[in-house]
């Protein structure tokens, strides 16, 4: 464990590169570790958040009154297959802070299929569930087991199975209600092979059918669709890379909308949409059911690739509408403000809310 008592910039520990000081940082680098010190500050009732890879938040320029606690425990275990698992699948337990690119590149050289085309994303594994994290037609949803976690309420260690964590797009109950730290995961993947010329899951989105050349539905090399995907993500600067400025980011930046078939007849007949489901909640009673594409309507709304305010560093990437760059001395501020006009010019132009991806820590007024 390594703390770092008084002001402690978290700008370095975010791909976005942006944001204050903590008041404490605390570094664990074991489940152990974590565990003790999350009972520690919440039985000190002080203000506290956990960051992983930093892939997904927002830090004020003002930062956090509180307790950090950066989670860097490492470490991928196969399981043996329990009761309920398939034929030719194998279980992979996963502490919290494994970055999940290493995860993704452990399975493809192991043969194990079912998060290949998730190659490239930033983060770190125990943000993954959290997010629901998706990419070229996989999702975390579909393979995780459960997720081994620390219940801020109760101070309990629990196993919640998939089935309890309110899986949506790109949500989770663990990033919309649910208070708590995750520790581990565990992962169904599919026993292809033993290294990455096995064939992976069937390929089931369009553009990277392309990039590889084959059909939808066509199974390809593991190891293949991970160099694909990772192609496709630079291109857009989606792979972190100290080259590449349009990589300074938290990724995408915003949801694809989710609307009802009928508003979505308003919305020009050339944008990008697609069926989906959306069950009906006590929140929504409304089932929406087509996606919209929200880079078709960032630019669509007058906003394309490079635009920036006057006098800010922060920018649309210059690769890729739908995420939001540091351009070098972009503060956290200024990243708000341009996510605000984003909102605003798309809702103007064509009545659709963009709702951010990433979490905003600490005040942004």
């Amino acid at each position: 464990m390594i703390e770092r008592p008084g002001p402690a910039l978290l700008a370095p520990l975010t791909t976005l590169r942006v944001g204050g000081p903590a008041s404490r940082l605390v570094t664990v680098v074991d489940a152990r570790e974590l565990i003790e010190v999350c009972l520690s500050v919440w039985a000190e009732e002080e203000p506290w958040m956990v960051l992983g890879g930093g892939s997904n938040v927002v830090v004020s320029d003002d930062g956090f009154e509180g307790t950090v606690i950066h989670i860097a425990s490492r470490g991928i275990e196969q399981l043996d297959s329990g009761v309920d698992d398939a034929p030719g699948t194998v279980r992979v337990r996963v502490q919290a802070g494994e970055p999940w690119d290493d995860l993704v590149g452990y399975t493809v050289a192991n043969g194990l299929s079912g998060i290949e085309a998730l190659s490239g994303i930033p983060g770190s594994s125990g943000a993954s569930p959290v997010q629901n994290i998706g990419a070229y037609g996989q999702e975390v949803a579909s393979v995780l087991v459960g997720v081994e976690f620390l219940d801020a309420e109760t101070g309990e260690l629990l196993w919640l199975a998939t089935e309890q964590l309110g899986f949506g797009y790109r949500t989770s109950v663990l990033k919309r209600a649910r208070r708590g730290v995750v520790v581990s995961l565990e992962l169904r993947l599919g026993r292809a092979g033993s290294d990455a010329l096995a064939l992976g899951a069937p390929i089931e989105y369009d553009q990277l059918a392309n990039a590889l050349g084959v059909k939808l539905g066509d199974r390809v090399a593991l190891g293949a669709v991970r160099e694909a995907v990772l192609r496709l993500r630079a291109s857009k600067g989606m792979v972190l890379d100290p080259a590449d400025p349009d990589s300074v980011s938290a990724g995408s930046f915003f949801t694809n909308p989710i609307v009802t078939e009928q508003f979505a007849r308003t919305i020009p007949p050339e944008a990008p949409r697609w069926l989906t489901e959306q069950p009906a909640t006590d929140d929504s009673p409304e089932v929406y059911e087509v996606k919209l594409s929200a880079a078709w309507l960032i630019e669509h709304a007058g906003l394309g690739r490079g635009y920036s305010l006057p006098g800010s560093d922060a920018a649309i990437s210059g690769k890729h509408t739908l995420a939001l760059v540091n351009r070098g001395g972009a503060t956290a501020a200024e990243i708000a403000e341009l996510a605000r006009f984003v909102q605003w010019r798309v809702q103007s132009e064509f009545g659709v809310n963009l709702a951010p991806e990433p979490v905003f820590i600490g005040s942004f007024d």
